[in-house]
């Protein structure tokens, strides 16, 4: 049970009370880009206090909009999604596991619906200008954070999963709560991917990155389970049913339900699924009395069912009246204005950003590179038995991405230090010693930055030789110039520490500086040689 946002437009979400509802919306919502979608699944509906303080946590969180909640509570189980910028997401999913974790007891739980822990699943979802990768990405991070901080134990699935067996949720949940609580701690195939083997009454926390999915309930008009649960058989892909489709007979509210997950609306339309429900319904004396939708659904999967029933051949989605009208809206819209571009600031004719930005500024391209190879190797059969050490690439990459990114706006920022202790007073001795003191201090500084990255160009170096030696022999080139962005970025940091360090009174305090510089430029060269080295032999480049 977790869900998928609509394309266009994107609704508005209000507060009624109990449940969500979303009403018709008049124009298309501006959401950030990247964009990721989170449905996590709490094993909690009948106590509605306990969903309101987790979504309190939600309403929080800046940089996320909750779209949706869909409590049952024959299932005893809530599903909310939201959306936002990654970074955000990834921050609101680890708020809401661990106050889910403060708030429910899975020894006091029970419910119809399948579950391991408080929160029971928590997918990413790329939406847009996100990559599958990087949501893998965001389900590693936030389950190693959970696993340590939180001490859940944590299992990866669907596109993260570490093992084959692991992509199929059911295969986790075998057993539930109670049959994990007695393995997790002998069976070596229940060992989590991060956290304590033991569970604890928050139980285990699955959690991934998939593509979108559609819940989709229907509802029989008899109390006969055992015909919903033949029916579910002959539906879903694991006993030879339809592909793409998850189903379970279960008794909800009286009625027998096919609960079913579409995993693949594209490939299994909905309206495929419901006209063989139907027809199974029918060999047993029953029918369809009503379905639902748990959470929400892609407007397109909407419009196939409505031309596949209506049987429009020929049908385009321009033909819909709103379509239409947001698309003139956003020819109409006018430009919003933009700050300038780094590259624009540093063509400008202020001292800031300098060279110095420059160089961290290159060296955070190369560390973008490697990762970029690295993301196109893991995934791949060819590459099976590196996929562990792209993970852990991807990581360094990043880390080192992230120190050079910030050291762009430090750089400067020491620079502008520098000039304002030039222009301190210097009328007196007093105000003499004072700014010499300065100017010594903040010299030092402006020469630090750069030095910092002389070591994580050198650092992107070494990653980049890894990816060349062992990743995607298609982007070896882009591992190549990766490499070649850090040994830039290498000479235009040292010629910022040379010359700051030029400025210093005392030669003596400059020797360490220009001693490490050197080493760090002498390692560069061997990575150069060895780089290229490894594009000639394994790339057949001719250097």
């Amino acid at each position: 049970m977790d869900t998928q946002i609509p394309t266009i437009p994107l609704p508005q979400v209000t507060d009624t009370g109990y449940n969500y509802t979303i009403p018709n919306t008049k124009g298309p919502i501006s959401m950030p880009t990247p964009l990721v979608e989170c449905i996590p699944n709490f094993s909690e509906a009948r106590r509605p206090e306990t969903i309101e303080q987790i979504l309190a946590v939600l309403e929080a969180i800046s940089g996320i909009s909750v779209l949706d909640r869909h409590s049952d509570m024959d299932h005893n189980r809530t599903v909310v999604t939201f959306v936002g910028n990654p970074a955000a997401v990834e921050e609101a999913a680890f708020q809401v596991i661990s106050k889910a974790a403060d708030l429910i007891d899975l020894n006091q739980h029970r419910g119809e619906h399948p579950r391991i822990g408080a929160t029971d699943v928590v997918p990413f979802v790329p939406i847009a200008e996100i990559s599958m990768v990087e949501c893998i990405e965001m389900a590693r991070r936030v389950g190693q954070r959970v696993g340590s901080e939180l001490r859940i134990p944590v299992y990866l699935y669907e596109e993260a999963a570490t093992r084959p067996e692991r992509q199929n949720l059911e295969n986790i949940r075998r057993g539930q709560y109670e049959g994990l609580k007695q393995e997790i701690g002998t069976n070596p195939e229940r060992k989590p991917d991060f956290g304590p083997s033991v569970l604890g009454p928050a139980g285990a926390t699955v959690i991934g990155a998939r593509q979108p999915l559609i819940a989709y309930n229907v509802y029989l008009n008899t109390d006969d389970v055992s015909i919903a649960q033949k029916i579910a058989r002959a539906v879903r892909n694991s006993s030879g049913g339809l592909r793409f489709v998850k189903a379970m007979g279960i008794l909800v509210e009286g009625r027998a339900q096919v609960s079913m997950n579409l995993t693949n609306y594209r490939q299994t339309p909905i309206a495929r699924v419901v006209e063989m429900v139907r027809r199974e319904a029918a060999r047993y004396g029953a029918a369809i009395h009503h379905t639902e939708l748990v959470g929400l659904i892609p407007q397109e999967a909407i419009v196939d069912a409505a031309v596949w029933h209506l049987q429009l051949d020929g049908f385009e989605p321009e033909q819909i009246l709103e379509n239409r009208l947001y698309s003139m809206e956003e020819k109409a819209a006018p430009a919003q204005g933009t700050q300038p571009s780094f590259l624009d600031q540093l063509a400008s004719g202020s001292s800031t950003p300098g060279g110095g930005s420059a160089a961290a500024y290159t060296g955070s391209e190369g560390a973008a590179l490697v990762a970029m190879v690295a993301r196109l190797t893991i995934g791949k059969k060819k590459y099976a038995a590196v996929e562990t050490q792209m993970w852990a690439l991807i990581d360094r990459a990043e880390e080192i991405r992230k120190t050079l990114t910030q050291a762009v706006d430090r750089d400067a920022a020491g620079f502008e230090a520098l000039m304002a202790a030039m222009k301190l007073p210097k009328e007196t001795s007093e105000q003499q010693a004072i700014r010499t003191e300065m100017i010594e201090k903040a010299t030092i500084g402006a020469a630090k930055v750069p030095l910092e990255v002389a070591r994580c160009s050198v650092t992107v170096m070494e990653l980049a030789l890894e990816a060349t030696t062992i990743g995607n022999l298609n982007a070896i080139s882009d591992a190549g110039s990766g490499a070649a962005l850090a040994h830039a970025a290498l000479i235009s940091a040292g010629y910022n520490v040379r010359i700051n360090v030029q400025g210093l009174s005392d030669p003596q305090k400059a020797e360490p500086f220009l001693s490490t510089l050197k080493e760090l430029e002498g390692r560069a060269q061997t990575l150069d040689g060895e780089i290229k080295q490894t594009l000639v032999v394994r790339g057949g480049m001719a250097l």
